[in-house]
């Protein structure tokens, strides 16, 4: 039974995950995950000393709002002119580095694992479970990642054609009169939630590869937006199950060989994309040539 709920965990961490990151593909913001990722770790510690336990709950509080912090941060230094990518590694090293500060000073009055933090372990996920009303409703995991990935689908769904607007073309959603603006930070906050409600599972790190990986190789496989959304979940649902299995065999992290497959996955969609792929252009212009 314990397999089973890693796998449903996994798939939905990497679901949710890849659906958000198909957005942050299109608007050029692939390494936003990788910011936020680090930047949420002054919100853990803080919470941790406010509340002085491990409940989830304030840590999950204490990680988003410092996840939305470093989305506005970005934005803020964009908009003075900054370039995009300098932007992010300013505002999610400092970030971080506060973090670091904090665990530093406060280390022999917190007991905070970073390693825990950082990398995450999925295997310990069907121990930590919800309790309702006496009964066991499962991984609390489980429940997070399943909260979030639900939020962003109704979201998305209730706004698709701004949020694709946005993505395309912001200058004539703007002229249209779309707020640009809100519908950014509206997917900043998705982004900050999915991120926090996936961490303590994989690790705050290894979330950026599901974030991107799936969505890059959906990218490589279609020109459809909702394609692209479908492919994305149903390639992170594969990397979720392959990933363990995998895992299974070679007595390895098993969040790490679910990202492995992925980039598995992304390699063969660049070599053999009907479209984009390295060998299926190659072959294509070596029939062309052959008619000629």
């Amino acid at each position: 039974m314990s397999s089973i709920w890693i796998i449903l965990t996994g798939a939905l961490i990497a679901s949710s995950c890849a659906f958000l990151g198909c957005f942050l593909i299109l608007r050029r913001m692939a390494m936003l995950g990788d910011a936020i990722s680090h930047s949420i770790l002054p919100g853990i510690v803080i919470a941790f000393l406010v509340s002085g336990s491990r409940d989830p709950f304030p840590m999950f509080i204490g990680a988003a709002v410092f996840g939305l912090l470093c989305t506005i941060i970005i934005q803020l230094l964009r908009n003075q002119g900054v370039q995009a990518d300098a932007a992010m590694s300013v505002s999610f090293t400092a970030l971080f580095a506060i973090g670091i500060i904090l665990i530093s000073l406060f280390t022999q009055q917190v007991d905070l694992d970073l390693d825990c933090v950082l990398y995450g372990e999925i295997a310990y996920v069907p121990y930590d479970t919800w309790t309702w009303n006496g009964v066991d409703m499962g991984p609390r995991a489980m429940w997070g990642a399943g909260s979030a990935f639900l939020l962003s689908l109704i979201i998305v769904r209730l706004f698709y054609k701004q949020f694709k607007l946005t993505s395309f073309d912001p200058a004539l959603a703007m002229a249209i009169g779309i707020p640009v603006a809100f519908f950014h930070y509206l997917l900043m906050g998705l982004v900050s939630i999915t991120t926090v409600a996936s961490f303590e599972s994989v690790g705050a790190i290894l979330v950026v590869a599901m974030l991107i990986v799936p969505a890059a190789t959906a990218y490589l496989l279609t020109e459809r937006l909702r394609v692209m959304l479908g492919l994305s979940v149903l390639i992170g649902t594969i990397c979720s199950i392959c990933g363990y299995l995998l895992s299974v065999m070679l007595d390895a992290s098993i969040a790490g060989c679910m990202t492995m497959i992925a980039g598995g996955l992304f390699a063969l969609a660049f070599l053999f994309s009907p479209q984009q792929g390295v060998v299926t252009r190659w072959w294509v212009r070596k029939k062309l040539r052959a008619q000629f």
